[in-house]
């Protein structure tokens, strides 16, 4: 299954949040498979002084992300294919 990195910006005044957002990707991963999409989030990684997490999802489409993203209510996300090496 093809893996993509979900970019978002998230502020240091809310890196609190980054945990919550994690919560909601992996919620939304969890229905969306339940709905048929071949989709599982992976993990996050956080970067508190460059106030970017990056989202690991493995999904069959971009346009399942997408999904993912807008159900997790992830605000305004970059997506890019990922290869694993």
């Amino acid at each position: 299954m093809p893996s993509y990195i979900v970019e978002t910006y998230v502020p240091r005044a809310h890196s609190r949040d980054v945990d919550a957002a994690r919560c909601r990707a992996c919620a939304a991963a969890e229905i969306l498979a339940g709905e048929g999409a071949e989709i599982r989030y992976v993990r996050s990684t956080h970067l508190p002084d460059d106030e970017t997490c990056f989202h690991l999802v493995e999904a069959a489409s971009h346009a399942d992300v997408d999904e993912l993203c807008r159900r997790a209510d992830l605000g305004r996300v970059r997506i890019v294919a990922a290869v694993e090496t």
